[in-house]
């Protein structure tokens, strides 16, 4: 509104996304072939499957622990987490005996609802008390209890292995360009001449985010920071190291060399950002060096690395192969390897997206037992699967 002045690109994204009336993600089905966009679960199973076998790999890694909460961010329609809990009721020996949980953080009701239906079938309830951190319940149609909750803080403490697929991406960003008087904000302001434009503004003198949201060592001259990330990532962090676990973050990022990403798209195309607000999804690309500092050293942080690499580390090539050997219909033969090939191709989605994952540091150390003389190192820590290569036996 012209009367308040100009607003962080944040505060644009915030309200542009999640506002109650007129937010993207309140009012549109952004998902799918009708939607804005297209996600890695929704071209292919086989990416869902082999995520399943990455959390259960890092369960087994961390000494099969009794309880083991899955918790997604942000779960668009339910695809990942329906293929990934297909996988553990086909691994029902192996996770014999664990106290299996499924934990959905998810601000958008109408999602929620999606999600419920896609993963639960009608067995679920919505919470009648406003208060109640878990605002819906229910049982999924493989059988374990799953919840509902609007942020990490209302998920039970306990062993969790946590994912966000394209959920970083759309967090509020700030932009900060180099000029020869330091930092300066970037920010969205009214159009003087039209009343119903908006246009980028450059601050002339210095906010609290310009002069603390930077490292005093930044190379480059014009940089997106996106603190709500680095937040959720601190909080994983003391997760993992209270009550061991880790985390994946799989998205459309860099290693903090990329400075201009911020995008909109609509109908699979790149839309105007600041057009039409409201009717348009809006990004940035992850910096993922950014959240590798914010973790410091109380965790473990592996990658980036690309989708191609570590779907080739998980063995898509031989998922693939089995799957076209049980599937007679040359249609759905096709649809399965141009899934792989959107997944793995490096002009597609394969050098695009990368994997990011927050180990505890136990799980990399080697325990040493006996006593005194008798020391002597346990056996190697397991390597961390689709960040090494595994060797199929």
């Amino acid at each position: 509104p012209a009367s308040t002045g100009p607003i962080s690109v944040a505060e644009y994204m915030r309200e542009v996304l999640t506002n109650p009336v007129s937010g993207y993600y309140v009012n549109h089905d952004m998902l799918g072939p009708d939607g804005d966009f297209i996600t890695s679960p929704e071209i292919s199973q086989i990416f869902g499957e082999l995520l399943g076998i990455w959390c259960v790999s890092e369960w087994m890694a961390a000494g099969r622990p009794k309880q083991f909460q899955l918790v997604e961010f942000g779960p668009g329609r339910g695809s990942l987490m329906s293929d990934i809990l297909r996988v553990f009721s086909q691994l029902s020996a192996p996770l014999g005996g664990a106290e299996m949980s499924c934990h959905l953080v998810e601000v958008s009701p109408r999602l929620s609802k999606l999600q419920a239906q896609c993963l639960t079938g009608d067995q679920s309830q919505v919470s009648t008390n406003e208060d109640d951190p878990v605002y819906r319940r229910g049982t999924t149609t493989t059988g374990l209890p799953i919840y509902w909750y609007r942020r990490i803080s209302d998920v039970p403490q306990g062993f969790s292995i946590f994912l966000a697929h394209e959920f970083f991406d759309a967090l509020p960003i700030h932009i900060f360009q180099k000029t020869e008087k330091g930092w300066r904000e970037v920010m969205v302001d009214v159009h003087p001449e039209t009343e119903d434009k908006l246009r980028f503004v450059l601050l002339p003198s210095a906010t609290l985010a310009s002069s603390t949201l930077l490292q005093t060592d930044e190379k480059r001259r014009h940089v997106e920071v996106c603190p709500e990330g680095g937040v959720l990532i601190q909080q994983l962090a003391c997760r993992i190291v209270e009550d061991g676990g880790a985390a994946l973050i799989m998205d459309y990022g860099h290693d903090g060399v990329k400075t201009d990403t911020f995008r909109g798209f609509k109908a699979h195309k790149i839309h105007d950002v600041l057009a039409e607000p409201g009717t348009a999804d809006l990004t940035a690309d992850v910096d993922f060096s950014y959240l590798r500092r914010v973790a410091g050293d109380r965790v473990t942080c592996i990658g980036p690395i690309s989708q191609r690499a570590f779907l080739k580390n998980m063995g898509i090539d031989t998922r693939l192969q089995v799957l076209l050997r049980h599937c007679q219909d040359p249609s759905n033969q096709a649809q399965l390897i141009q899934g792989y090939d959107i997944l793995t191709n490096p002009e597609k989605m394969g050098e695009r997206f990368q994997f990011f994952t927050l180990l505890n540091h136990r799980r990399l150390t080697t325990p040493e037992t006996g006593e005194g003389l008798q020391k002597r190192k346990g056996p190697a820590p397991l390597p961390v699967a689709g960040f090494s290569e595994l060797c199929l036996r």
